[in-house]
């Protein structure tokens, strides 16, 4: 394939453009938060982020290189088709759930990232082992996507790989250092808008080629291969569900969909904005659609792609820029490459600012600097962005199975996480004990239960399972969903059975080691009513959260309860007497 200077030069306009847009972001709200709360404002933009900017960025961030290439490869590949396209449908609906459910009891109490409200409620040591997946999901969640750019690149206008992967990077990590979530935004604006007309104007050129044929009539016959609406085997059925709880309520616990929810400038707004992203994740799914279906539909011998077909060649997950390149005008792939550059940065820089976020804040100050200056807590963010976006980008070019890595990280986010939030935001009287054992449990569940995309072999053999041409183990129980019910039953139970042998006097208050149930105030009302009374805990310890837009402190973040538990508590009346 020769090199294509003119996509060369298309990209360099495409991304010089975006750095713009990012540098301009970072400039003209630089003196936000410049009271003291500069930390504050580069991860939750100052809590200012209206509905239409808003509504972008939480789009593209679900809408990625591999939200698009993959929707496009599972409806072209033969025996999966549309039916196993699940990404759009799940994502958003793990969207609107989060809008109804999460995103109003997170934004109300104030909270600055999603790991607060568990060292709120189960102490330093927890958030820092429920910070562990949280990484590892961002992380290999950008490394998968700029592997996949690289290749995408690379098929278009024939450059090196290395090359596009280590520019696309830099960029995304440069005006995510500069500006924060406010570059973020304001780039996810244009990347989105990119995406939406770069795709809709290369279906209509891919869709006359005349090697392609109608892709109604491919969608219920058999012409080239298989139908592209696909269909679900009855053996495959709790493998279909299991992956639709996995994206649906997977989706939730992720600190790039929750930090756009904590942005928004009250609690109405963050749902409003989860309702608009997941209409937005719909309507940006049908042109990935339609590029897969016209995939299946195309007489690859007719093209210049030749025999045999992406499927055989095992291309199947490059159908998108296959598509671009050989079914549209030159200049029209061009154009598309640049939607799909625009889809991954949007992803990447996300998970990028999301985990150096995680870490300044969750890690860094509440766990080993309480005391540690805005400035200071500005200058560990900015050195994370780099080293996190680094190594995203040694992953992406140095590791065989980036994609395997994500996908056990995204499970562990599920299992572990998930069930760990439903607690602390839903369940009164989970303690530490309880999230450990729940943490302890699901990992070795997930773990057990063995992971073909990195040759893991299973120890546990749940019902259904069998073996591949590989020699590779498959599991069609669905023991995902089961280790993340089994994750918030021992959640639930152990905390409760832990409450009730030290409340009961059963085990001696000694034997209370992780100052759980019966120290000198519970873990349970750990709030600001709380620190304020605790004279062996710096008031700081928790981050201060700035009210705004009418929000009182007290309001803000603060648990009424603990209020009148204080008050009414003769067991703490008399503590406070002796």
């Amino acid at each position: 394939m020769a090199f294509h200077v003119e996509g060369l030069v298309a990209i360099i306009v495409f991304y010089l453009a975006i750095l713009a847009v990012g540098i301009w972001a970072a400039w003209k709200t630089k003196n936000t938060g410049s009271d003291g709360d500069r930390s504050e404002a580069i991860i939750v933009g100052g809590r200012d982020i209206g509905l239409l900017v808003g509504g972008f960025t939480m789009t593209a961030t679900w809408v990625g290189g591999g939200y698009i290439n993959g929707t496009a490869e599972a409806v072209y590949v033969p025996g999966y088709g549309l039916a196993w396209a699940q990404a759009p449908i799940g994502y958003s609906l793990s969207l609107v759930l989060g809008g109804l459910f999460f995103a109003k009891p997170m934004r109300s109490k104030g909270y600055v990232t999603m790991l607060d409200p568990f060292q709120q409620i189960y102490g330093k040591r927890m958030g820092g082992l429920l910070f562990i997946p949280a990484l590892m999901g961002e992380m290999f969640w950008a490394a998968a996507i700029f592997s996949a750019l690289g290749a995408t690149i690379s098929v278009i206008i024939d450059i090196n790989v290395n090359i596009s992967v280590i520019i696309s990077a830099l960029i995304a990590t440069m005006y995510t250092l500069v500006g924060g979530l406010y570059s973020v935004a304001y780039t996810d604006v244009v990347q989105l808008f990119c995406i939406f007309l770069g795709l809709w104007i290369s279906v209509p050129f891919a869709l006359s080629h005349p090697a392609v044929t109608d892709i109604g009539l491919t969608a219920v016959h058999q012409v080239y291969q298989a139908p592209w609406l696909g269909s679900i085997n009855s053996l495959d059925i709790y493998t279909w569900l299991d992956n639709f709880f996995l994206l649906t309520l997977g989706g939730i616990p992720w600190q790039a969909y929750f930090q756009r929810v904590l942005s928004s400038s009250s609690a109405t707004y963050a749902q409003v904005l989860s309702f608009l992203a997941a209409f937005g994740c719909i309507v940006m799914a049908i042109p990935a659609v339609l590029i897969g279906a016209i995939g299946a539909s195309t007489a690859w011998n007719q093209t210049e792609y030749g025999v045999p077909d992406p499927k055989s060649k095992k291309e199947a997950d490059m159908i998108l820029p296959i598509v671009l390149q050989y079914l549209c005008p030159v200049y029209i792939s061009f154009f598309g490459l640049g939607a799909v550059s625009a889809a991954v940065m949007s992803s990447a820089d996300s998970s990028i600012l999301s985990a150096s976020s995680m870490f300044a804040r969750n890690i860094y100050q509440l766990s080993f600097r309480q005391n540690a200056s805005d400035r200071e807590i500005v200058w560990v963010m900015r050195i994370t962005v780099l080293l996190f976006g680094a190594s995203a980008t040694a992953m992406a070019l140095l590791a065989s199975s980036v994609y395997g890595l994500w996908y056990l990280s995204s499970d562990l986010v599920y299992i572990i996480i998930f069930p760990q939030l439903l607690c602390v935001l839903f369940i009164k009287g989970t303690n530490t004990y309880g999230a450990i054992a729940g943490y302890l449990f699901g990992l070795v569940l997930r773990i057990t239960g063995g992971e073909p995309y990195l040759y893991l072999q299973p120890l546990i053999f749940y019902p259904g399972w069998y073996q591949d041409d590989n020699n590779l183990y498959i599991q069609r129980f669905p023991f995902k969903t089961l280790s993340m019910l089994t994750a918030f039953a021992t959640n639930v139970l152990v905390s409760y059975l832990a409450k009730y042998l030290f409340e009961s006097g059963t085990l001696p208050p000694k034997l209370d080691f992780l100052d759980a149930v019966v120290a000198r105030y519970s873990r349970e009302h750990m709030d600001k009513a709380t620190l304020v009374k605790s004279d062996n805990i710096v008031l700081n310890e928790l981050a201060p959260v700035n009210p705004r837009h009418s929000q009182t402190l007290s309001s803000t973040f603060t648990n009424k309860e603990a209020f009148n538990y204080v008050d009414s508590s003769p067991e703490l009346s008399n503590t406070e007497d002796n």
